[in-house]
């Protein structure tokens, strides 16, 4: 069972969540911006090299999925992120009605996600030693923007079915 109770979900209002959701698609939308941005070469953001790094490792630093795939499925990520931010903003909506189960998956998709982005560094760093410590990890950190977004969304649906109950 989930811990619900820290912090006390009473205090944590509409208004803290919605911070906390655009934060992390603001994070989001800068990262899929200054990836795109790297394919022109400024010299102020890291090499695509840095984003991208072809390899057979499903470990590896990225390069799975070409980008000229991954760009539209970073805009389909966006997209839903600006539609429950706007849902949050507006205090109304499907995504401010998710069931607590609903949001208890949410939450332990965001635990595995955020592992697998931990498990993914380790196992880089170790196959790559020469990347340490930050080189070549701006797709595995920049993930957890993308766990905590899942992980924010379900503790509110859990919370709120905990204060329903109460």
């Amino acid at each position: 069972m989930l811990d619900l109770r820290w912090p006390n979900p009473v205090r944590i209002s509409l208004a803290l969540y919605s911070s906390i959701l655009l934060a992390l698609t603001f994070l989001f939308f800068v990262r899929v911006l200054a990836q795109a941005l790297a394919l022109l070469e400024f010299s102020s953001l890291p090499s695509m090299e840095e984003w991208v790094i072809p390899s057979a490792s499903p470990f590896s630093t990225s390069g799975l999925v070409p980008y000229r795939i991954l760009l539209p499925i970073q805009i389909v990520i966006l997209t839903l992120q600006v539609c429950v931010c706007r849902d949050f903003i507006r205090g109304r909506g499907y995504f401010l009605s998710l069931t607590g189960s609903t949001g208890r998956i949410l939450i332990r998709l965001s635990y595995l996600y955020f592992a697998s982005m931990i498990l993914r560094y380790i196992v880089t760093m170790a196959v790559y030693p020469e990347r340490r410590w930050l080189g070549h990890t701006v797709p595995i950190l920049l993930h957890f923007t993308l766990a905590g977004f899942l992980f924010t969304l379900g503790r509110y649906s859990a919370v709120r079915e905990v204060i329903r109950k109460t």
